[in-house]
């Protein structure tokens, strides 16, 4: 006996024109989102574990380079002709002029900043923009430089510290969050020789 005769039809096929049915439910979306959730974070841990993180380091600049400009200039600049060891300075900055200004930015080999800035301008006004609003003044300290011998000493609540002295009309300042110890040894240094 045939199919036909029968009276039964088989199925339609995917050629019989009707399309094939499958179940949809919300558990089977949130399944198929969490298996690709998965995947992804499964990936992104792969690549933070065998990527190469670069080490970034702060650049260096020349600051000899920008003594000597300056002082081609005819500006005597206030800078150390040696950093101690594992410093880097890694900003200038010179404003020439009338009233020039001159700054020089340093990280210690333990990260810590140390600057020194010249300007003709007043001790409180340069205090007041490198260390802090109201440091507090301490006792005055000895330091064997060529710029002198007696610094002015501050402090602020931050932990910041600061030696002062005047070299002319300009005010010379040796501030930052170094220590004491570290800003003294960098006052100690300081020059106006040519280069």
């Amino acid at each position: 006996m045939s199919e036909q005769s029968s009276g039964q039809q088989a199925p339609p096929g995917p050629a019989g024109g009707s399309a094939g049915r499958y179940q949809r439910s919300t558990n089977g979306l949130i399944g198929a989102l969490l298996v690709t959730l998965l995947v992804i974070g499964g990936y992104v841990a792969f690549r933070a574990l065998n990527r190469d993180n670069p080490e970034m380091r702060p650049t260096s600049v020349d600051y000899l380079a920008a003594v000597q400009g300056a002082q081609q200039g005819g500006f005597d600049v206030v800078y150390p002709p040696s950093l101690p060891s594992g410093w880097i300075a890694n900003t200038v900055h010179f404003t020439p002029g009338d009233r020039p200004a001159w700054g020089i930015g340093m990280l210690t080999d333990a990260g810590r900043f140390a600057g020194v800035r010249q300007e003709d301008a007043s001790l409180d006004d340069l205090l007041h923009t490198y260390v802090d609003e109201d440091p507090s003044e301490g006792q005055k300290t000895r330091i064997d430089s060529e710029l002198g011998s007696t610094w002015r000493s501050f402090s602020d609540s931050g932990g910041d510290h600061a030696y002062a002295t005047d070299l002319g009309d300009d005010v010379v300042l040796v501030y930052g969050s170094a220590s004491p110890e570290d800003l003294r040894d960098l006052a100690a240094r300081l020059t106006t020789a040519k280069r």
